[in-house]
């Protein structure tokens, strides 16, 4: 009999799709995807500008796509707690607006949370597009939503806290 992970291993789909195994963790499977995605964000920027992040985005949403609906499909479950490739590249995106050489921790933190925060509660519409796309795009475009909410919800943060302190 195969593991979870040994199962996860078969298929390139799957590796993805579960985030290399960090899907696998439990509790709170979104939230290790997201912390990965997080990490994996701050390394790779040593590296890459804002123009090879975007190039990145555009090429793996597609393959995000597929790979969610291939392991969803596998699985008998559209949008499976172990799919968590979607948040993994929806919390690119938050930070790739948010990152910059001036953004402490805190700030970093708080994109997270609020990621997390519309990931889990899928206020409207990103409930509609959870409940009635059951496939790959709907997988990965309700955490588009969500990071669009943490998006909003962050800039009227931050403006909120720079016309308070000045």
């Amino acid at each position: 009999m195969q593991s979870k992970f040994q199962w996860m291993l078969v298929h390139p789909a799957r590796s993805i799709a579960q985030g290399a195994g960090v899907g696998l963790l439990h509790p709170a499977s979104g939230t290790w995807g997201t912390l990965l995605g997080w990490v994996l964000f701050v390394f790779l920027s040593q590296a890459m500008g804002t123009a090879a992040w975007v190039v990145l985005l555009l090429i793996t949403f597609p393959i995000g796509v597929w790979a969610c609906q291939v392991t969803g499909k596998q699985l008998g479950v559209h949008d499976d707690s172990s799919i968590v490739f979607d948040e993994i590249w929806a919390i690119w995106l938050v930070l790739l607006f948010v990152w910059g050489p001036n953004v402490p921790f805190w700030q970093q933190a708080l994109a997270f949370g609020l990621f997390r925060l519309f990931d889990i509660w899928k206020p409207y519409p990103i409930h509609i597009v959870d409940e009635k796309w059951s496939n790959g795009l709907g997988v990965m475009l309700d955490d588009v939503l969500a990071a669009f909410y943490t998006l909003l919800a962050f800039s009227l943060f931050k403006l909120t806290y720079q016309w308070a302190v000045s």
